[in-house]
């Protein structure tokens, strides 16, 4: 439990310690039946230069989320975190610069959160919750507009993995208030003491997104906010499509509902004061293949004499923001 021995001490003196009745038990079940490579992972961040030995480095938690200054560390520091960070590929969400190596990341989630941040409550003291976390870019960027406590979820051995390369080298006055736990949000029991929820990029792959927004309220207190991020099609308060087999070559995407449809469903469920704050057609140079993530990505899920439709057919991927309170 070493990984988690930290945020669980942190969890004890937090709003959110009823979840300690769930989560430690979750964790040792985590850390006994791991991924065919989470073992593999774990030797690679044993195998990260050790670059923090007269100096304390410093960070910056702005669109690059970067730990410097470059020079404590030398050439081969560098080549070597290179070579082993590159064994925890695809690398999605970011970016990031370690010691002057750029990790360019599939996404430019900088420019989503230029969209989100404008439009949240000041973070400042708040606890804050990510579902869906991926590899926890967000989470730094979390701290950086004030937030005490950044707690993110998600199942990805792998993004918890790539959240770990990073925190090990951040100072202890940031590391200590970033925590990632290895679950998914059905198993949180319904805590109500998150003063922000964020969940972007996850709706779509709901089976049942109801369900998953009567989760999302659950984890807010009263008069908290929830940030919801998704992608959505055209169309009127009664618009909700359920597309075949793949969308843009993803399977597990189940319901895009217009962004208004969306808002009917968070107001049938009680959310309050909701409004769709932003609305963006994601572009080929915020989800682009790089030489972090290798495989295949927007360019190539789009239909490529029109790519206005994926190559499915159906409308390329616009994603909305929408703010809510409970």
């Amino acid at each position: 439990m070493d990984w988690f021995e930290q945020s669980l001490v942190r969890l004890v003196k937090s709003p959110h310690k009823a979840w300690l009745e769930t989560l430690p038990r979750q964790l040792h079940d985590f850390l006994s039946k791991p991924h065919g490579d989470f073992r593999k992972w774990q030797r690679v961040l044993k195998q990260l230069p050790d670059i923090n030995t007269e100096q304390q480095p410093t960070a910056s938690l702005g669109d690059t989320v970067g730990i410097g200054p470059a020079e404590l560390a030398s050439d081969s520091d560098r080549a070597r975190m290179r070579g082993l960070l590159k064994q925890l590929q695809p690398w999605r969400k970011g970016p990031f610069e370690l010691f002057g190596l750029n990790i360019d990341t599939e996404w430019r989630s900088d420019w989503k959160w230029q969209r989100v941040a404008p439009h949240l409550d000041s973070l400042s003291g708040q606890q804050v919750l990510d579902v869906g976390c991926g590899s926890g870019y967000h989470l730094w960027r979390m701290l950086e507009a004030g937030a005490e406590d950044v707690w993110g979820v998600d199942p990805g051995e792998l993004f918890l993995t790539q959240f770990q390369a990073i925190k090990q080298y951040m100072p202890a006055s940031i590391a200590d208030r970033a925590h990632f736990f290895p679950v998914g949000i059905e198993a949180m029991p319904e805590l109500k003491s998150f003063d922000t929820v964020f969940s972007m990029g996850v709706l779509y792959h709901r089976r049942s997104p109801l369900e998953f927004l009567q989760q999302l309220k659950g984890l807010l207190k009263a008069g908290g906010q929830l940030v919801l991020e998704t992608i959505v099609v055209a169309g009127d308060e009664t618009t909700v499509m359920m597309p075949g087999e793949r969308y843009a070559q993803m399977r597990n995407v189940w319901f895009l509902p217009s962004a208004k449809a969306l808002a009917v469903w968070m107001q049938r469920l009680g959310f309050k004061d909701i409004k769709v704050v932003d609305h963006n057609v994601t572009s080929l140079d915020e989800q682009r293949s790089t030489d972090w993530m290798q495989g295949e990505s927007l360019k190539d899920f789009l239909d490529a004499d029109d790519p206005s439709l994926t190559v499915e057919g159906y409308q390329a991927p616009i994603r909305a923001i929408l703010t809510a309170r409970v």
